[in-house]
This record gives structure tokens, C-alpha cells and sequence, in this order.
């Protein structure tokens, strides 16, 4: 079913089943809400404001300093920037000159971001002054042009003022968001802010050409760089603003940017959702309750993207304020959108009890732009479902191990949830491998996500393809043991994953971050569990741990659990066998004395015998055997009894110590508490 025929199950009034696609490239974005809403505050960072015409001014002077450096149209610009205004300027100028801009996290290690840097080939970095400092310890930036951002340049004055005090709060703040660079690294700051305007008549580029680089491991787990468009880009901006368009108005929204620029969702939603509707955005350069909270009194957020994490703890702060901590009124919040992850239902209750509006769950991927689906904002809204297929965007669920567009699996089965539209990005940079393994005939993206459609219509996620776990031959999915061992009493969050057994099968282990004062042990989540999933798909293992490792924006990392928790079980493999081998090295030491002890007995009763037998007038070797030959005793030889009694070189206490640290080291672990 195509979108133009979709029935639009569940769609809230207003909202189309096709959106009109974008004619002009994404620097257009901005120029059409700075003409609209010239004085309206485009950015707040921190307590400076940028209103539109001041940031459309400064795109244009960064757009010709770029063009002064030699950029032209489809060379890439490499930023490594955390959220800020520097950042979100950089992104247009570079769209506006029909460069490439390639995102990278700044705060990733140096070695994946060399990785990506020659992935792409670009030359030129516009960087933060932490990450140029560390890059330039790391590898040699020296092969590439490179130009620094001072964060601190966009604070208000009084701020700047204030980091410069020679007090230990100011240094410290200072340290955080300042390094020194090396001399011959120029300052992007000055750069911009001493170049002219780009000329107007610059030709803009094809709304089809490469806008933007993501990076990501895709739906293989291979570092990759994504190639999206103008059109991908722009194309999903408008289905965003369709599906809440009965619920914001232009030019008088607050988007609240937390979720990183250098990821799709935090790059389609507030550096181009919010720029569309003329938004103000609250900039903050990385998530923290106490920034949010001080950030709503300032500028009341009425739009906040973000994942479950993120709700989840703001809602438990404002449930819990310090004491004298005052709380802003966060009702003024009428749309949170959730994405990365699936609701918790108790945290989407939270939220909507706190704000009084719905948090609404979205589904996509980088390859996308990134967003496939959505929950309607209404009260058909599902917690913990994907929602259904958004505007202008087609979805199949096909057999993962058959996957032919034609034929897709029944209603109600899993299958692997493939896309078709607009939004689907250009293929994998210089990855032709690749990409064919996941574009099927007609333009259908695999995503490698596995799904239901339940009786609702509403799409269902049960888990990542390669995230599956199979044990028994039974197919589990992680998502599913989480949400009932979630239930729990006691638990706070819970991540699945599948370790290899001898057997071949995989163990299903749930790693638990117990509530403050529980005692969680297996039995007990056994018991809850099966409640709610069948009995093959129980934790068979848990780990307790201080937290769950998580990605930029929050979302669980279930690989690097799955190594964490691997390298765990080597490590209490390796002591249980160096215990073994301590133990059956102390019983060789104990046996070895009771043998010495055992000669030394063997040599004195000899003696005494010898004494006796002369007194009696036995033989003795070299003496003729007489009527009490006593060489011929009942007992046998010593070394013969010797032998009998610790014939594997220890005694029988050894042995028993032996196989109880055997059957130690193959016991499989309930517990492996990783620490933090």
C-alpha cells in the first residue's frame, strides 16, 4: 500500500497522509524565518539570545569565510562541536554553499573519529578547542585545515566575565569548556565574525545533492557514514511539522535542544523542525536536570525532543525538589516527543502527570532522517508502541531471512520492518557492499528492526534483528524480557542480552540497576518474569549494576553491555581457575609433606622391626631367613601402601577440594556485579 492510498488509522485531524516535497535546499529553512520573524529569538544559549536576522548575518559570513578557505560545492566540512550557536551556524552555511557538512561526536575517542575523518576525506575541521586538544595529543591534525570554537564566545558578557575570575568554581567551569590549542590552529570565531556577507547571487545547490554525513553502524554494526540529502532532510522536516501541526504555531514555540546536533534526531528536529517554525531554542550544550530546570524558568519550553531517560529524570526531579529548590511550571510543555528507545509506560504517566500533555513515541533511524513513525498526538496515542507509518512514508514487515517486498509475512507475525519514502537516505558513502545489503528492489530499506502489527494497526517493536536472542530454537527478544523484568518491584532500569553458552544456545542475562535499598536475586526475578513471557525467554543470569551504559542521547548500548558483561565472566573464570590452581598447588605441597611424614614413620618402624626381629633372631637381608622371618610382614611394602593411598600424587581430601573447585568454575554465575 502506497502512502497516497494509506487510510491514516489513528491520524489526528489535519494531519495528511502526503506531505508536498521541498523544492529548495535546507539553507532556505532559515532564510524563509528570518524574513518572516526577523526580531524573534532564534537562540537562547545560556542566557544569550540570537535573534533570526542576527543569526541569518552570521551564516552568511560564515558561509563566505568558508568560501574564502576554499570550500566549494560537495566538499565536506568536518564539525566536531557539541550543541551551541556556533554549531547550529555552521550547519547552514555549509548547506548554503552546497558543501557537505559531516557530523562527528566530539566527545568520541580520537581513533573512531580519525576513522571517520578518513572515511569521508574531508580537510577541513571546524572543532571544539577540547576536542582539537585531545585530537592533536592522538593523531596528527596537521594532514587537515583546522579552525577552533571558544564555546565561552557565545555566553553572555557577564558570564565571560565571570569564567575569567581567579576563584576554584570559575576555573573549574572554565576547564570544562575551554583548552588550549596548538598556535597554528586559527579561530573560527574571528574568522566569521571579521568576514564580509556571501554574495547574494551564489548559486544554491540541487535539492537532491548530499546535505550531510551521519555516522553510524547502521543495521550491520559496521562504522559507516550516511548519506542524506537535501531532499531526505527536508522532506522529513515536513512531515514532523505536518504530524504536530494542529498543536504548534509558527513564531511562538520554545524547542528545548538537548538531544545532540550530530545525531538525526537531534539535527532534523531542533536544527531544522524548530528553525521552520521560527522557533526559540534553548541551546544547551549537554543534558543535565539542573540546566533544564534553570533553562524552563528562563524560557518555558512548549516543544522538548528527547528519549526516555531524560523524562524519566526530570519527572522523578520535579517530584523530588531539594529543599528550597524551587520548580518552574512545566505545563507550559503541550509536546514531548520520545524516540531512541522504547516508553516505559510508568515514565510517559510521569511526564504527562507533570506537564498535564502527551508524550509521544517516534521510531526511526539515521538512514531515514530519521523518523519513520510516529504515535498520534491525541488520546489514541499507544505508550510503548512505534506508532503508525507518518506521512508520505510506506512500511512492510518482511521475512528476515526471505526478504521479498512482494511477500510480506501475515498479519500479526513478526517480521523485519522495511520503508520506503522520501526520507531514505542516498546509500552508505563510498559503500556500494553495503548499501545492496540493505536497499531491496523498489526502493525498500531494510532497518533490521523486527515487528508486529497488532489488531490496532498500531506497529509494535520487538527487537533488533541482530540483537535477537536464540536459545533452545526459540527466538527472544530482549525488549520484551526488559519491559516484564522493568515491572519489577525494586528495579530501576534493566538492559537484555545473549551470552554464548558451551551448548551453543545463548543465555538470556538481564543486567539490573536495583532501586536504592532493594535486593534483587534471580529467583526473585524468575518468579516476577514469568508472569508476563514464557518460560524459555527467563533471565537465566543477572548482573547487578551501578548504571547501563548508554549513548550520547541516552539510548541503552546493548553491544558494549554484551561486552561488558563477557569480559566480567573471563574475569571470574580466570580467578576461579588460578583458585583451582592455588588449591590443587597447596594439596600437592600437603601431600608431599604427609609423604615425607610417611617415610620418616616407614623408616623408624623399619628400625624398630629390624631391632625386633635381631632380638628374635629373624632374618634380615644378608642374614638366612630363620622361623620369624619378618621381610615377609602382613602389611606389605610401604611404598606400596604409599601408592595405594594417594595414587593420583594426592590424598583424598586434595581430590574432593579438586572437583568442588571444578564444579566452581563451571557453574554458571547468577551474579557479576560490574562496579561502575
Amino acid at each position: 500500500m502506497s502512502a497516497a492510498d494509506y487510510q491514516r488509522p489513528h491520524y489526528a485531524p489535519g494531519v495528511p497522509a502526503v506531505v508536498a516535497l521541498p523544492t529548495q535546499p535546507l539553507s532556505t529553512v532559515l532564510d524563509d524565518a528570518a524574513k518572516r520573524f526577523p526580531q524573534r529569538i532564534a537562540v537562547d544559549f545560556l542566557g544569550t539570545s540570537i535573534t533570526y536576522a542576527q543569526l541569518h548575518a552570521q551564516v552568511q559570513r560564515a558561509a563566505e569565510a568558508l568560501r574564502r578557505l576554499g570550500v566549494r560545492k560537495g566538499d565536506v566540512v568536518a564539525a566536531i562541536l557539541p550543541n551551541c550557536p556556533q554549531h547550529l551556524v555552521l550547519a547552514y552555511a555549509t548547506w548554503r554553499i552546497g558543501a557537505v557538512l559531516a557530523e562527528h561526536n566530539p566527545l568520541a575517542p580520537s581513533s573512531q573519529i580519525e576513522e571517520q575523518l578518513k572515511l569521508h576525506g574531508g580537510k577541513l575541521i571546524i572543532g571544539w578547542e577540547k576536542s582539537l586538544a585531545q585530537l592533536d595529543k592522538d593523531i596528527n591534525l596537521r594532514d587537515y585545515n583546522v579552525y577552533a570554537v571558544n564555546m565561552t564566545s557565545a555566553l553572555p558578557r557577564h558570564l565571560q566575565a565571570a569564567l575569567r575570575l581567579p576563584v576554584k568554581a570559575a576555573r573549574a567551569k572554565r576547564e570544562e569548556m575551554r583548552a588550549p590549542v596548538p598556535s597554528w590552529i586559527g579561530s573560527w570565531d574571528r574568522l566569521v565574525a571579521s568576514s564580509p556577507a556571501l554574495p547574494a547571487d551564489t548559486a544554491l545547490p540541487d535539492v537532491n545533492d548530499v546535505a550531510t554525513l551521519l555516522h553510524t553502524g547502521g543495521t550491520t554494526g559496521t562504522p559507516k557514514a550516511v548519506k542524506l540529502t537535501h531532499m531526505n532532510l527536508g522532506s522529513n522536516t515536513a512531515m514532523g511539522l505536518a504530524w504536530a501541526g494542529p498543536h504548534v504555531k509558527d513564531g511562538q514555540e520554545v524547542f528545548y535542544s538537548v538531544l545532540p546536533y550530530f545525531h538525526a534526531f537531534g539535527l532534523t528536529l531542533s536544527m531544522l523542525c524548530a528553525v521552520a517554525l521560527a522557533a526559540t531554542q534553548v541551546v544547551l550544550p549537554k543534558f543535565s536536570v539542573s540546566l533544564v530546570i534553570e533553562a524552563w524558568k528562563r524560557q518555558p519550553c512548549t516543544f522538548f525532543p528527547g528519549v526516555p531517560v531524560i523524562f524519566d529524570r526530570l519527572a522523578k526531579a520535579a517530584a523530588n525538589p531539594r529543599p528550597g529548590q524551587v520548580m518552574p511550571d512545566f505545563t507550559s510543555c503541550s509536546i514531548a516527543l520520545c524516540g531512541a528507545a522504547a516508553t516505559p509506560r510508568e515514565v510517559a504517566a510521569a511526564w504527562e502527570e507533570l506537564t498535564g500533555h502527551y508524550l509521544i513515541e517516534g521510531y526511526g533511524m539515521t538512514e531515514t532522517s530519521p523518523i519513520i513513525m510516529g504515535n498520534p498526538i491525541t488520546d489514541e496515542r499507544r505508550p510503548g508502541a512505534l506508532g503508525v507509518p507518518f506521512p508520505s512514508t510506506d512500511i512492510l514487515l518482511v521475512d528476515p531471512e526471505d526478504p521479498d517486498p512482494s511477500r510480506p509475512v501475515p498479519r500479526g507475525e513478526v517480521g523485519e520492518i522495511a520503508v520506503r519514502g522520501p526520507q531514505v537516505f542516498a546509500g552508505y558513502l563510498n559503500n556500494p557492499e553495503e548499501t545492496a545489503q540493505v536497499m531491496l528492489e523498489g526502493g525498500w530499506l531494510r532497518t533490521g528492526d523486527l515487528a508486529r502489527i497488532d489488531t490496532d494497526d498500531f506497529y509494535v517493536m520487538t527487537d533488533r534483528r541482530k540483537e535477537l536472542i536464540i536459545s533452545g530454537g526459540f527466538n527472544i527478544y530482549p525488549t520484551e524480557v526488559e519491559a516484564a523484568v522493568r515491572s519489577m518491584p525494586g528495579v530501576e532500569d534493566v538492559a537484555v542480552v545473549g551470552l554464548p553458552e558451551q551448548s551453543g544456545n545463548e543465555s538470556v542475562v538481564a543486567a539490573i540497576v536495583a532501586q536504592a535499598g532493594a535486593n534483587i536475586t534471580l529467583e526473585e526475578v524468575r518468579a516476577w518474569a514469568e508472569k508476563h513471557i514464557a518460560h524459555y525467554a527467563l533471565p537465566r543470569q543477572i548482573a547487578i549494576v551501578q548504571e547501563l551504559p548508554r549513548s550520547q542521547i541516552g539510548k541503552v548500548m546493548r553491544r558494549v553491555l554484551r561486552e561488558e558483561l563477557l569480559n566480567a565472566r573471563e574475569s571470574a573464570g580466570q580467578a576461579a581457575t588460578k583458585a583451582q590452581e592455588a588449591a590443587g598447588q597447596a594439596a600437592v605441597r600437603a601431600q608431599d609433606t604427609a609423604s615425607k611424614a610417611q617415610e620418616a614413620a616407614a623408616q623408624a618402624a623399619a628400625k624398630a622391626q629390624r631391632s625386633r626381629c635381631q632380638s628374635a633372631g629373624g632374618s634380615w637381608p644378608g642374614r638366612r631367613p630363620g622361623p620369624g622371618n619378618c621381610r615377609q610382614g602382613t602389611g606389605g611394602s610401604w611404598s606400596s601402601r604409599r601408592q595405594s593411598a594417594g595414587s593420583s600424587g594426592q590424598g583424598p581430601r586434595g581430590s574432593q577440594e579438586a572437583q568442588a573447585l571444578s564444579t566452581l568454575a563451571l557453574r554458571p554465575v547468577a551474579k557479576f556485579p560490574l562496579g561502575p
